[in-house]
Parts: structure tokens; C-alpha cells; sequence
């Protein structure tokens, strides 16, 4: 089974490696389109042997092709591949807003697959929502879920509208987080902790929290009454955030990420 990666970016390589790894494929088994004539140069003295600058023929070989490009490129790159995808070959787009009715017109191809992976998915801990076009068939669908899993945890959804809500939870979600340790990593630092001990609470606390969650069966608010005695210093911070509206301005971020995803997905149509 050969499968093609289009562009050997952050994505494109956390899927070379990700397949590699879970020794779903070998290196001889990857074929990659690549543009950038020092990223192609790099991926050739790793040991991929089969690294291309244009498309030819030898897509007659391909079974996959995995979009792993910025959705502004898209218009020269399907105008490239067109002339040799002379017969049906399976697509799989983890390019953000660019949905499978755009892909299928443009190359044309019936068999699009569309998800939406996140950063972690980089270091095996990923969440990837996916979709597809009921002319994937099941065995199709079975053999790129294998794939996607190797970048960590995956959901399948039958309607296309439901990756614009995964790209505001889980694609953008990291930020989120990201943005709630840096808040209490600069008020640890304004407590006087150094930055390595600030930073150390901080990151241990967070994987610790989330360790708890998936050993038991409490949910969010039962581990926040846990912590949050009656009087004490936990319950001070939870009245202060509630005061501040902390968790309806968090729903409303979210909110605003999926209307912005809509958007952008309505402009690619």
C-alpha cells in the first residue's frame, strides 16, 4: 500500500513518522510531495527514498493521498495533480475550512475522507475528528482511522458541520490551556517563585489533574468540590472566577472559535 503526503511540514511529518513508528508502514512505502527544495533534501538523508518535487505517472502507484498543505496553496496544487489522477484514488484533508465537495470538484475525486487533528497529535497524544464521503467504503474508512490513530485518540462524525465544532474544542483547544497555564505561571512568578519552579508547579499540576479524571469515574465539577473545601483557599479562587464570569466567557471563546471556523469554511466553498 502506497500512501503520498503532500507537504512535509509540522503535520505531513508528524504522519510520516506516527505511520513509521507504529511500523504501519516502511520508509519505501511513503512517497512525498514536497516543494521546498531543503525540506525535500533533509527528508532524502533521513532515508525516504522517494521524494518529489512535481507530480508524474508514478501516482499510478498511490492508494492515499494525505493533504498536509496550507489551504491557501490549494489552487495551484489541484491544478498540478489533476492531469494524472486518471483513476479513483482515496483522499484524506487535514487542511483546515477546506471541505470534501471543494476537494472532490477541484481534483475531481469521489472518495474524500476530511479530519482535524491537533498540536499534541505530534508527540502521539492527538485528537482527531474525521468525516468522510459515503463513497468511502467501510474497509477504506478501517484502514485511515489505523492511520490517523497513531497521532493518539480519534472520532468519527457522520456530518461534515460537526469538524467546525471539533476544530473549537479539541484543534484549538491547546491554546486554551496553554493560556490558563501561562496565567498562573505569571502570578507564580509574581509571588516570587523562579521561572523553572513556576513552571514546574504549574505543568505537574496539570498532568496530574488529568491523570485524576481518567482514573476514576468523578466527573469535572465532583473533582472541584474535592479540592474546594468549605472555607478554604480553593473555594476563594472558584467564588473570585465566578464572580468574573470565568467559565461563560470561556463557552462564549469557544463559541466565537466555531462561528470563525464556519466562516472559514463557507469561504472556501
Amino acid at each position: 500500500m502506497k500512501i503520498l503526503i503532500i507537504g512535509a511540514g509540522n503535520m505531513g511529518k508528524t504522519y510520516m513518522e506516527s505511520f513509521l513508528r507504529d511500523h504501519l508502514l516502511q520508509k519505501e512505502d511513503l512517497m512525498i510531495l514536497e516543494k521546498l527544495p531543503e525540506k525535500a533534501q533533509e527528508l532524502k538523508e533521513e532515508g525516504y527514498t522517494q521524494v518529489y518535487h512535481q507530480p508524474d505517472t508514478w501516482l499510478d502507484e498511490v492508494f492515499l493521498i494525505i493533504l498536509a498543505v496550507k489551504p491557501q496553496d490549494i489552487e495551484t496544487l489541484f491544478a498540478d495533480l489533476k492531469p494524472y489522477l486518471e483513476r479513483e484514488i482515496l483522499v484524506l484533508s487535514i487542511m483546515a475550512g477546506i471541505k470534501m465537495q471543494t476537494i472532490s470538484e477541484a481534483l475531481p475525486l469521489a472518495k474524500v475522507i476530511r479530519a482535524m487533528p491537533n498540536l499534541p497529535a505530534q508527540i502521539g497524544l492527538g485528537m482527531t475528528g474525521f468525516t468522510a464521503q459515503k463513497e468511502v467504503n467501510r474497509q477504506e474508512l478501517f484502514i485511515v482511522q489505523n492511520l490517523l490513530n497513531t497521532t493518539g485518540k480519534t472520532i468519527y462524525f457522520e456530518k461534515e458541520e460537526q469538524l467546525d465544532a471539533v476544530t473549537a474544542i479539541s484543534g484549538s483547544g491547546p491554546a486554551y490551556v496553554f493560556y490558563f497555564m501561562e496565567a498562573m505561571l505569571q502570578e507564580a512568578l509574581q509571588m516570587g517563585f523562579k521561572r523553572s519552579e513556576a513552571e514546574l508547579m504549574v505543568e505537574q499540576t496539570f498532568l496530574g489533574a488529568i491523570r485524576l479524571v481518567q482514573k476514576s469515574n468523578l466527573n469535572y465539577h465532583d473533582w472541584i468540590q474535592k479540592v474546594a473545601s468549605k472555607g478554604g483557599t480553593t473555594e476563594a479562587a472558584i467564588k473570585k472566577f465566578n464572580e468574573s464570569e470565568l467559565q461563560e466567557n470561556i463557552q462564549k471563546g469557544v463559541h466565537q472559535a466555531l462561528e470563525r471556523a464556519q466562516f472559514l469554511g463557507n469561504q472556501s466553498e
